[in-house]
């Protein structure tokens, strides 16, 4: 295994989640670990998954649980594609879906979005999913302005204030990011260019390398793989190799490189639904890893399952790369690995039929947003992240 194939692995984010553990349990990071909270956290996770989920009939942890409060919007889109082939309404549900994973970094608090249709407002990534599904299904994401599709000519003319029309932005109802929004899918019409993985300059094309590569039966661990290769020229310069852009990985001062690839991963997730749809079938899921944003990670400081060795370490702001903050993701990363394996065990299932994408929907995302709630007014989460609008 080169390095670029290293530290595009799942294993490489194990890894660095297990190294952070260890020297947390050392006391030589910013956090402690309270082994004696693991069970209540397990406890109250499976209390949010039977009130969520009680037939355990649990979708993957992906973008389209965003189109789908109060009304399934996937619907509206499927009555307008449905004359079309299977693999064609797979095309135009990845065209819609990648930019929409891209475009969810968090909002802020006081960010909403109107919907016409459903005469109700919506906030944080259900708010975000729902503007962008509008901001596609007004064909604004195609080269002629109209079309249900997202295309490299299109994708490059989109502007902040192409953001701000669509997700009803203005002085009393801010966005964070705008400028990195628009920026990522710049980005993303610019990589479409690599006729290799996008013959049809769209997001959707990726489909058809996949399936050349691979036939109806794609590995996750590919599927992962496609996303970061044909997707890692979009991320904001960070760390390099051999002149690949590697996204989601950070320099820890101690540690060194620590990958996560939250976006890529839960891009990942939220492509294996159409493809389903389409009668291609996803193998391996149970190997990607739990995603280290701020709902899991908040969940496990909420609960008192880590705390930060300094109290006031939890009222500053911090930028996604400082070693605080690496620490954090990566002990978010190797509990979910945990909680997810005592969860399967209690209901009985293997991780290949219950993956982490299904605890992560079924309980842990939920259940850091619902203890949030509790906790603080508006539910922010337990550390205060500076944003760009492209990591989280």
């Amino acid at each position: 295994m080169s390095d670029l194939d290293y530290i595009f692995s799942p294993k490489c984010i194990r890894d660095g989640a297990k190294k952070v553990f260890d020297a947390t349990v050392a006391g030589k990071t910013h956090f402690d670990y309270h082994p004696t909270k693991l069970n209540e956290t397990i406890n109250f996770v499976m209390e949010v998954i039977k009130e969520n989920y009680p037939d355990l009939n649990i979708p993957f942890h992906s973008r389209w649980g965003h189109f789908r409060p109060e009304v399934d919007r996937s619907k509206w889109l499927q009555e307008k594609i449905k004359h079309l082939d299977p693999i064609e309404q797979a095309r135009i549900k990845w065209d819609l879906v990648i930019p929409s994973v891209l475009l969810d970094a968090g909002a802020g608090a006081s960010w909403k979005f109107h919907e016409n249709e459903t005469k109700k407002d919506y906030t944080r990534s259900e708010g975000l999913g729902i503007a962008s599904f509008h901001l596609f299904m007004s064909g604004a994401l195609s080269s002629d302005g109209k079309s249900l599709r997202s295309d490299a000519n299109g994708l490059q003319t989109v502007s902040p204030a192409l953001i701000e029309k669509y997700f009803q932005v203005n002085a009393t109802n801010p966005l964070v990011g705008v400028e990195g929004r628009a920026k990522l899918l710049k980005n993303l019409g610019q990589a479409l260019e690599n006729k290799l993985f996008f013959q049809d300059s769209r997001p959707g094309s990726l489909i058809d390398f996949l399936v050349k590569t691979h036939g109806k039966t794609i590995p996750a661990a590919a599927l992962l793989r496609a996303v970061l290769d044909g997707l890692g020229p979009i991320w904001p310069g960070r760390e390099t190799m051999d002149a690949v852009n590697l996204g989601d990985v950070w320099k820890h001062s101690h540690f060194g490189l620590v990958a996560f690839h939250k976006l890529s991963q839960w891009m990942t997730y939220s492509l294996v639904e159409p493809l389903l749809d389409a009668g291609i079938a996803v193998t391996g899921a149970e190997g990607l890893t739990g995603l280290a944003e701020y709902r899991n990670g908040g969940l496990f400081l909420d609960t008192g399952l880590i705390t930060f060795k300094n109290k006031e370490n939890g009222k500053k702001a911090w930028a996604p790369e400082s070693d605080l903050i690496i620490e954090w993701r990566a002990l978010t990363v190797y509990l979910l690995d945990v909680v997810g394996s005592e969860i399967q065990k209690a209901i009985n299932k293997s991780p290949s039929e219950f993956p982490l994408a299904k605890v992560l929907e079924g309980g842990t995302w939920w259940a850091g947003r619902k203890i949030a709630k509790t906790l603080r007014p508006g539910g922010e989460p337990p550390l205060n992240i500076i944003s760009d609008g492209t990591v989280f």
